[in-house]
């Protein structure tokens, strides 16, 4: 299923390191604007880091003809076939176009994911079965707790293609990191470079944290002034 570079496991412990804050500066700097997933939030309190790579699922409208809970005997139901196919340490992500008033999944399907080693489930809609999906350990993003099934509202319809979740283009193979304050979009092509940035940005800032407690100002440190950059400098080579 994967046609695209996978990342790598090195940048994958950069990611680990730093938060979607730092990320989203990261590539604000590098032009892109549009790249934090809107209206979702971590279900979940796992201290499991979400860092991986999109597996996609699209819907469009439900139609009351064509989604009856029948449907979902057919083996190949985008929704079950997508949690039965998404590979080892991928993320699932659904563009449900940012309509909560139904479900994208319960706790059957996200447990099914979790036992197939999921690195995480990411929907622009709600979940049922909210309570049990808290406790798990798989990495879960969604607006908020929804209990009507998403017969009512959404019909799968392709696997593998690029989407839109929470108003953020999602391509295969991108880069999703998900932490307390939401989720990140990073395209597979810079990743590297992102993620670089990204952990020296947060070694910069870990130092402008321990002065600020010390008594500093936050002017002409952040960002640096001359004056303040040379102190970081010498502060880096001793």
């Amino acid at each position: 299923m994967n046609k695209y570079k996978k990342l790598e496991d090195a940048v994958k412990q950069q990611l680990q390191q730093v938060s979607t804050a730092t990320l989203h500066t990261a590539l604000f700097k590098k032009g892109l604007r549009n790249t934090y997933i809107q209206g979702v939030s971590r279900v979940n309190h796992s201290q499991v880091k979400m860092v991986g790579q999109a597996f996609t699922l699209r819907y469009i409208p439900a139609r009351e003809d064509l989604d009856t809970v029948a449907a979902f005997k057919d083996p190949e139901h985008p929704q079950r076939l997508a949690v039965e196919t998404v590979p080892e340490g991928m993320i699932m992500v659904s563009d449900c176009r940012q309509d909560a008033s139904a479900a994208s999944a319960g706790s059957i399907l996200l447990t099914r994911l979790e036992y197939r080693k999921c690195a995480g489930f990411v929907s622009d809609a709600g979940i049922r079965d909210f309570d049990v999906a808290a406790s798990m350990d798989m990495p879960i993003f969604c607006a908020k707790p929804s209990a009507p099934t998403n017969l009512t509202k959404h019909h799968g319809v392709d696997l593998e293609v690029p989407i839109g979740c929470g108003g953020v283009p999602v391509y295969p193979g991108d880069v999703l990191v998900g932490d307390g304050d939401g989720i990140i979009v990073i395209p597979l092509e810079i990743v590297a470079e992102i993620a670089t940035e990204a952990v020296r940005m947060e070694k910069f800032e870990d130092y402008v944290i321990n002065q600020v407690r010390a008594g500093s100002g936050v002017i002409g440190l952040y960002p640096p002034n001359d004056q303040a950059q040379q102190a970081y400098d010498e502060f880096c080579k001793s």
